[in-house]
């Protein structure tokens, strides 16, 4: 087991002042598109979170410059990179990563597992991964730190990470997105099935499964695969406040995007560890929006408003209950 110093780094964010922001840019951001699941319009819906969310982050204390926001792959609405928002009046300079609208799918047919998700961290510690759009990862908890290496075949991690959390292969559940690059006979879903682990698939939302792993009341074990950059620095930022392990590389899909990458001056092959992701004091909050594992839906109970989010900071995982007369937003 790590030690108690190995796990939990010291913050250097001043995360007392902006823990509240965090949590109402996304609690706003939730409430605003939570009258779009189940209609089928995703950029609506990803276009009424960004706007909740930018307006809740005006009043946030301090100058906060959007290092990764989500949207840019997809020409979807979205935070843009280099966006600088804050009251600007005497707080602290923070770096944010940003999905106002993780699982857009989920979201847009009311399936459960959509998020509103935020992190902030120390001016200039988060990775920016330039025109890289796409990252291969791993996700571990904190016992399994040191386990995994990225160049390792799938089978292996697994039987790495079973050996860390004292488990059998077969005792292992981890978590892959069900996307094509991962299916097929010899696809990533199928080789660790062939170790005997059980694996969850869902369509998308590779932040929420990676929460999965890192919280003790989730029974995931590992996260592994392909999934979007901006996820990646945000699940970093909950990775390093909780002590875990990740990995991750620039996987682009397209030669397109992998010629950028190389015009950029960054390599394709360069594995990035967790601290290199995120190199500071970090927090990281999430609200629920079509339900789930996670968090709730919002809902009306009673006259009130009900709605949950969670806020990771150093070593800490609170989850919040909002209970206000103010009403849901109707379609």
């Amino acid at each position: 087991m790590p030690s108690q110093s190995d796990t939990f780094l010291p913050v250097c964010l001043d995360l007392g002042a902006l823990e509240s922001a965090a949590v109402a840019a996304t609690h706003r951001a939730a409430l605003a598109c939570c009258s779009w699941v189940g209609r089928h319009d995703a950029d609506a819906a990803d276009g009424a979170a960004t706007e909740a969310m930018r307006r809740a982050l005006a009043t946030v204390p301090g100058r906060g410059t959007v290092v990764i926001g989500e949207g840019e792959k997809d020409n979807a609405p979205m935070l843009f990179n280099g966006e600088v928002v804050g009251d600007e009046g005497g707080g602290p300079d923070f770096d944010i990563a940003v999905d106002p609208l993780e699982g857009t799918s989920f979201c847009a047919k009311g399936l459960p597992g959509a998020l509103s998700t935020i992190a902030f961290g120390d001016s200039g510690s988060f990775w920016s991964p330039g025109p890289g759009f796409y990252m291969d990862k791993i996700v571990v908890p904190p016992a399994a730190r040191h386990a995994v290496d990225l160049d390792d075949p799938p089978e292996r991690t697994v039987q790495k990470v079973a050996e860390a959390l004292s488990k059998r292969a077969d005792e292992l559940r981890v978590v892959i997105m069900d996307k094509p690059r991962h299916q097929g006979e010899d696809g990533l879903i199928a080789r660790v099935l062939a170790t005997g682990a059980a694996v969850h698939t869902p369509a998308g939302g590779d932040v929420g499964g990676a929460l999965e792993v890192l919280l003790p009341t989730c029974d995931v074990d590992l996260l592994l695969g392909v999934g979007g950059t901006p996820e990646g620095v945000m699940t970093a930022a909950a990775v390093r406040a909780l002590g875990g392990g990740m990995l991750g590389r620039l996987a682009p899909k397209t030669a397109e995007e992998a010629a950028a990458i190389r015009g950029a001056g960054m390599s394709v092959d360069r594995v990035y560890e967790r601290d290199e992701l995120v190199g500071g004091g970090a927090l990281f909050a999430a609200s629920g929006i079509s339900g789930g594992p996670l968090l709730g839906a919002p809902r009306r109970v009673d006259g009130t408003t009900v709605a949950e989010s969670l806020l990771i900071t150093d070593g800490q995982v609170r989850f919040i209950r909002h209970t206000t007369f103010e009403p849901i937003p109707t379609w």
